[in-house]
């Protein structure tokens, strides 16, 4: 199957742009930049769009989620918008009762934890392009007032759905969700599988709206070791991944304390491996051969810290980035709330006005 022929991609409208070349292992004499989370509560417009509007709601308001998904490439002049949504808006749209309560997160209200649960998950049928409908407006909205600038898919791994889906909710160790996947394997496979299908036909309906790119997000891949994550975890990425593979889309995989696990994440089908601040840029590089495109990875905490030393780090990691095919600039993970967004805007220029070899 091929992109509908009014996609960016297909029309010629981000083909060529600076993240989609980088993403292709093209790089130019600058580097693209974008930030995980730059649509959020940083920005005092993100504020007011939102005021009494539920997390949620928001992601499945057409209008308002392209809103929101626009406010940080109009003030930062970033080279990607990233579709505005979260983890977990898959499993609202099939059906299942989650919400995100401010200063917890996602909360389940039932728990998944036998094959009972997972029988009782599938009953809920597929997630059909009605119920998909809201996801692909909104993308439609966002892409038609990017020109051509891309916009990048979102969606979690299926480890991460897995992990609130048996806990319940946020966990510092998802102890439940490793005991699950030992315990009892043939559950935790099944629960991945259906996992996997949910989120890559999420992620698939968003790449034929007209997303440039994909990014598949794994939150807690961190806590696994090695051996797990390839044993447990990595068929179902790969799988994951696979709903939009015939589509020809490069796609982004990260994780948040991945470093022993980043050729395992790129092997599941990745382009592009996106790096937490926890690892240097030239060592990652070095991990995966030197022939994969990465994405990060300055560290969040210094966005609070003087101007000269966050421009050092951001010199730092455009050196040590140098080495790769591709390198989109990013953070080590998300935007956190209480940043400058006048900070962000800086750093964006800075990027911008550093050559390769000269940081």
């Amino acid at each position: 199957m091929s992109l509908p022929q009014q996609h960016p991609l297909v029309d010629g409208r981000t083909t060529n742009s600076p993240l989609v070349q980088a993403y292709t292992g093209r790089g130019g004499a600058t580097r693209p930049v974008w930030f995980m989370r730059q649509a959020g509560r940083s920005l005092p417009e993100y504020r007011a769009a939102r005021a009494g509007t539920a997390m949620l709601d928001s992601c499945l308001d057409p209008a308002l989620a392209s809103e929101l998904t626009l406010q940080p490439v109009r003030r930062h002049g970033v080279d990607a918008g990233i579709f505005f949504s979260d983890i977990v808006v898959p499993l609202r749209l099939v059906g299942v009762d989650v919400e995100i309560k401010p200063g917890v997160g996602p909360v389940i209200a039932d728990p998944v934890r036998t094959a009972d649960d997972v029988a009782r998950l599938r009953d809920l049928g597929p997630l059909t392009a009605e119920r998909l409908a809201p996801v692909a407006e909104g993308v439609a909205l966002t892409v038609a007032a990017l020109g051509t600038t891309p916009l990048i898919g979102f969606a979690g791994a299926p480890f991460t759905l897995a992990a609130y889906l048996v806990e319940g909710g946020p966990s510092r160790d998802h102890l439940a969700a490793r005991t699950l996947m030992h315990a009892d394997p043939a559950v935790w496979d099944d629960l991945l599988t259906w996992a996997a299908d949910v989120t890559g036909t999420f992620l698939r309906a968003q790449v034929e709206a007209g997303t440039s790119a994909a990014q598949l997000f794994d939150s807690w891949a961190g806590s696994l070791s090695l051996a797990d994550y390839e044993a447990r975890v990595a068929p179902a990425s790969a799988r994951a991944l696979g709903h939009v593979r015939d589509l020809g889309v490069r796609t982004v995989h990260f994780g948040t304390g991945t470093s022993e696990l980043l050729v395992a994440m790129r092997d599941v089908g990745a382009d592009v491996v996106g790096v937490d601040h926890r690892l240097p840029l030239d060592e990652a590089v070095r991990r995966l051969g030197g022939t994969t495109p990465v994405q990060g990875n300055i560290d969040p905490a210094l966005l609070f810290a003087p101007w000269p030393v966050l421009e050092a780090h951001v010199r730092d990691v455009l050196a040590r980035g140098a080495g790769a095919p591709g390198h989109v600039v990013n953070l080590g993970h998300g935007v956190p709330p209480e940043t400058d967004p006048d900070v962000l805007t800086r750093v964006v220029r800075l990027v911008h006005d550093v050559e390769v070899g000269e940081a």
